[in-house]
């Protein structure tokens, strides 16, 4: 059976997004970004919230754009080749390939993927992995603290839900930001 990863990065204070819907305190650098490569390099498909398939979709084109860095190019290799399911009830039609939509997360659809699916899935969007973890379908917490402090927004992991986790791994990269791979206990 495949696991279901939700993977993030976040500010020391635990946000995605700040008040403002902001991230780019979050953009890695080409160390963090090469080291997401190699974990993002095994899924085979992207669950995904419209908002995050609306941010991720750069991807499917992000070869075209003019110097852009080996360690983009590779992710965006790796991002094409997976397939993605857009969550969304107001997204009509995907506008990039091996893309479909469908309206609601369904828990007992997500479980039969994962027993069905042959590479892992990944859960992006703050509020789809909400309700993934909710339901206990996560298998693995990917998460990259970057040292920056935003005092409010989208915050990664969700209120109200209570997990004991076991930490798996760690890594430090020399930008500050921290790589920390949980498990279920």
């Amino acid at each position: 059976m495949a696991r279901l990863i939700y993977s993030a990065i976040l500010s020391l204070d635990g946000y995605i997004a700040d008040a403002d819907g902001r991230f780019e305190w979050a953009a890695p650098d080409e160390e963090v970004h090469a080291f997401v490569s190699e974990l993002e390099r095994p899924v085979g498909t992207y669950l995904y919230g419209r908002r995050m398939y609306q941010t991720m979709r750069y991807w499917e084109t992000a070869h075209t754009v003019a110097d852009q860095p080996p360690v983009a190019l590779d992710f965006a290799r790796i991002w094409q080749a997976a397939d993605k399911i857009v969550y969304s009830a107001t997204l009509q039609t995907p506008d990039t390939v091996r893309t479909r939509i469908e309206r609601d997360f369904d828990p007992v659809q997500v479980r039969k993927l994962k027993e069905a699916a042959d590479r892992d899935l990944t859960v992006g969007g703050a509020r789809l992995a909400a309700q993934a973890i909710a339901a206990g379908l996560v298998d693995e917490y990917q998460l990259f603290v970057v040292p920056a402090v935003v005092g409010g927004g989208t915050r990664a992991l969700p209120d109200q839900v209570r997990l004991n986790l076991a930490l798996a791994e760690e890594h430090r990269f020399g930008s500050g930001t921290v790589y920390l791979c949980y498990r279920p206990a």
